[in-house]
């Protein structure tokens, strides 16, 4: 971007808003534009100023930050990227951030907040910036050490053979990341019972993809619940990677099924839709249909580009309607995606597939 990112960060702990002061300044093209302790005096700044993103908690004094982000989101909205303590018990909560419209949610520990946020100043920096790419709506309308990135390879190696052809059950595979709790929610509304078996990369915290899946559960046709290891992958159910943990189809004979599993992070994500996509390419090949939707970076283009070599249909999210077009462009890039789609179509286009 020709210009520096500008923040407005609103935390009640001065040791969070210092540390996070001092991570976004020392990122190039990102400055703090202000910090505030609570929503009231944040509010106050932005009567004076308008910054690209807001980095907001959720429990503080006077008022919590979800209603804060309402306010927002329903009267000018901006960019918002929750950094949030709250674990399980308060999923829901955070879960109702990202449907108010914020675009991403960092998690911070209650104790030792300081030194994990300063281990995590990638993963702060990118969502920061993913996030001033945003295109948000109104809710009406709805210099630390970096880890290196790592491939698929750490996790599952390339395939040697084309998958085995001894079955004709067809499987989806889906990646997303920012803005893809929502883009999820549409896609999979619109499955029909007798929708093919999915399987699910969203990034997003660990704790949160339980709540995540329930949620959806309640508002689609289909069961979608959180993937736990050895869980079939049949007609009319979505499994949804747990947060932290990898996430492979696999097979036995003509059974799909799915292994979670513990590993290094992958383009710096566990899980990641690198380490989905190739596994699908090796076990079910032409047989899948892969899907990569908004999001920023670039999960997921190496592996849609293995399984659209491996003879998998690949659909990737238009720009238009791409919170951020980041992941879906680097697919598009790398040669690997053979159908560009808004998102109210995605579906559509993959029944279409897997009917064919």
């Amino acid at each position: 971007m020709s210009r520096k990112v500008r923040v407005l960060l609103v935390d009640d702990s001065s040791v969070v808003r210092q540390t996070l002061s001092e991570i976004l300044s020392s990122e190039p093209g990102v400055e703090v534009m202000a910090t505030a302790p609570d929503p009231f005096i944040a509010a106050e700044k932005l009567r004076k100023e308008v910054p690209d993103v807001i980095l907001l908690d959720v429990e503080m004094p006077r008022m919590d930050g979800i209603t804060f982000l309402h306010k927002i989101m329903s009267q000018h909205p901006i960019p918002v990227v929750i950094c949030s303590s709250l674990t399980q018990a308060g999923a829901e909560t955070t879960l109702r951030a990202l449907e108010y419209g914020a675009v991403e949610i960092i998690l911070k520990p209650r104790i030792g907040a300081k030194q994990f946020l300063e281990e995590s100043k990638v993963r702060i920096c990118d969502a920061v910036k993913a996030a001033a790419m945003a295109k948000v709506k109104p809710i009406a309308s709805r210099a630390l050490a970096v880890a290196p990135k790592l491939s698929a390879d750490a996790v599952i190696a390339k395939p040697k053979n084309r998958a085995m052809v001894q079955t004709t059950e067809q499987v989806v595979v889906v990646g997303a990341s920012t803005g893809g709790t929502e883009a999820l929610r549409e896609f999979l509304v619109a499955m029909p019972l007798d929708a093919p078996g999915i399987v699910i990369v969203q990034h997003m915290p660990e704790n949160f993809t339980a709540a995540f899946a329930k949620r959806l559960d309640g508002l689609c046709k289909i069961t979608v619940k959180e993937a736990e290891n050895d869980d079939t992958v049949i007609t009319g159910r979505a499994l949804i990677a747990p947060g932290n943990r990898h996430t492979l189809l696999k097979r036995s004979g003509a059974r799909y099924y799915v292994e979670v599993k513990d590993g290094p992070f992958v383009c710096r994500h566990r899980p990641s839709v690198d380490v989905l996509f190739r596994s699908a390419a090796r076990y079910a090949g032409k047989n899948a249909v892969a899907i990569i939707m908004t999001g920023m970076g670039d999960d997921g283009a190496k592996g849609m580009r293995e399984m659209h070599d491996a003879g998998a249909f690949t659909i990737a999210q238009d720009e238009e309607t791409s919170v951020v077009f980041g992941m879906p462009h680097e697919a598009i890039k790398l040669g690997g995606v053979d159908k560009i789609a808004p998102l109210g179509s995605i579906a559509r286009e993959m029944l279409k597939r897997a009917a064919g």
